[in-house]
């Protein structure tokens, strides 16, 4: 399983290698997109190598899309490659992970419309803006996207993202795909 990480300069670090690490100990390989190909910094000063740009992504050459928090989202969420590989990972219904200020990329691809779904409490309205209902708990699975508020959820957030996975990968080979 191959999981694609869209991040920029600002990420909370915990929230981008924590779940990295979480994916890898599963087996699944990660890659991590930036805007210019090269290193990210995160909030706390955690240096990142992507080894993809925004425009090296092929949405169809992965299975889930992790989306952390801090504040990269609040300049990714604008730009239009990040809004189409959203929408394409929506469109087949792959797995979508947001954390904290993650959800904002949902609501400005505009996936989120009748929904369920949290994030920081302080993006809250963006997201209800968007027409998802916001819900002030650890984590939401709501079909193929799950959201979680802050890096304290990680653990209920990794937990509801592997077993979607898991889930997806079991289907898949039921279905002979």
């Amino acid at each position: 399983m191959r999981i694609l990480i869209i991040t920029a300069n600002g990420f909370e670090d915990s929230e981008l290698i924590c779940p990295a690490y979480r994916f890898k100990e599963e087996g699944f390989q990660v890659d991590i997109a930036v805007p210019e190909w090269g290193e990210v910094i995160g909030k706390k000063g955690y240096v990142v190598s992507a080894n993809l740009s925004l425009d090296d992504v092929e949405p169809s050459a992965f299975d889930a899309l992790y989306l952390p928090g801090g504040k990269a989202p609040a300049s990714l969420k604008h730009m239009p490659d990040v809004q189409k590989i959203v929408q394409a990972f929506e469109k087949e219904k792959k797995p979508i992970a947001a954390i904290c200020h993650g959800p904002l990329i949902l609501a400005a691809a505009g996936i989120l419309q009748g929904r369920k779904a949290t994030c920081y409490w302080k993006v809250a309205e963006d997201i209800e803006d968007a027409g998802a209902k916001y819900d002030n708990v650890p984590v939401i699975r709501d079909g193929n996207i799950v959201t979680a508020r802050k890096p304290e959820d990680i653990p209920y957030f990794m937990k509801e993202i592997i077993g979607l996975l898991k889930e997806k990968s079991s289907n898949d080979g039921a279905n002979g795909l």
